[in-house]
């Protein structure tokens, strides 16, 4: 899979994993693959082979609109 990243209210293609732009071009990133066959992973970005969380649409879509709505802000 490759990595690329996000441009804002473009679609992403299944299969390929990305990080946001905001991410500045740093290592210190998270990547997210939606998945051909559904659910969104994700992984760190420095450590690409160390394991993967795979959430459903839902679960990951819940987790975007709480980080859009500042839930977890510090």
């Amino acid at each position: 899979m490759n990595n690329a990243a996000a441009t804002p209210g473009t679609p992403r293609p299944r299969g390929q994993w990305f990080k946001s732009n905001r991410s500045g071009g740093g290592s210190d990133c998270v990547e997210v693959c939606y998945l051909d066959e559904g659910g969104v992973a994700v992984r760190n970005s420095k450590r690409p082979d160390a394991g993967t969380l795979i959430f459903t649409n839902s679960e990951f879509d819940a987790f975007v609109g709480g980080a859009k709505d500042g839930d977890f802000d510090r």
